[in-house]
């Protein structure tokens, strides 16, 4: 098939970006990164420079291959990174419009790859779970009810991608923190800290400039890994406890 692919070049984050076209062969068996290193074997050839963007596992895994694509975070396919994405689902003669991640606190590094060491930050804030739980048959002896630990398990598959706040139109971190907080909290491990843990992850949220929830639900629909909104109600109730001073 031959797209028609309109492409956010911008060579620096001091520089002024641009969208531009290009025309690339591709087969429907192509995954998109596939689809895209087509193009850049194309570029370099034509001794051009080519497209710089994020990628690592290719699995789905590590939450790197971060594009919109015709708008959407990941592309049209829902539940599925841009890495699984393949390209059976566009037709031939398709445009296919390719930018990075939109938000104040995911500034623009190079063409479609963006500086997300934010989330990393706010998963530091978290600290670290101290209840010593000993090896393997130490931490399984401990009753946890199946329903709590399928919803920790749930939320422990956020890869931290960003989608949620590509997605949000207040750049929101929001499903990510609540994600990450929900892991640990909900395990009797980790609800030691979790009051504290969750004031000084909101706080480090803040401060790097992540908008407020705006209550859409459009992070959730463009979450790969189909996180629960369910886990920002949940962290809202815990950060209102660490400001009143509760336990719980």
């Amino acid at each position: 098939m031959k797209l028609k692919l309109k492409i956010w070049r911008q060579p620096s984050s001091e520089a002024r970006g641009r969208l531009e076209s290009y025309i690339v062969e591709a087969n429907e068996h192509m995954s998109f990164l596939e689809m895209m290193d087509v193009l850049n074997e194309q570029l370099i050839a034509e001794k051009k420079e080519p497209v710089a963007f994020e990628h690592d596992c290719r699995e789905g895994i590590c939450g790197t291959c971060n594009m919109v694509i015709n708008g959407r975070p990941h592309g049209p396919q829902r539940g599925t990174t841009t890495c699984q994405l393949h390209m059976r689902h566009f037709n031939d003669g398709d445009v296919i419009t390719v930018e990075p991640w939109r938000a104040k606190a995911f500034p623009v590094i190079k063409d479609l790859v963006v500086d997300r060491s934010g989330f990393d930050r706010i998963i530091q804030a978290g600290g670290y779970i101290s209840v010593n739980t000993g090896q393997a048959p130490d931490g399984n002896s401990i009753p946890i009810e199946k329903d709590t630990a399928s919803e920790a398990f749930d939320a422990a598959t956020c890869i931290g991608c960003g989608a949620c706040v590509a997605a949000c139109p207040n750049g929101s971190a929001m499903l990510f923190t609540s994600a990450k907080v929900a892991h640990l909290g909900k395990l009797p491990q980790g609800k030691v800290e979790h009051v504290a843990r969750v004031k000084n992850m909101v706080d480090q949220m803040d401060e790097e400039g992540f908008g407020n929830c705006s209550n859409t639900g459009a992070c959730e629909v463009e979450c790969p890994k189909e996180i629960s909104i369910e886990n920002i109600a949940m962290l809202n109730r815990s950060y209102m406890a660490s400001i009143f001073g509760a336990n719980k």
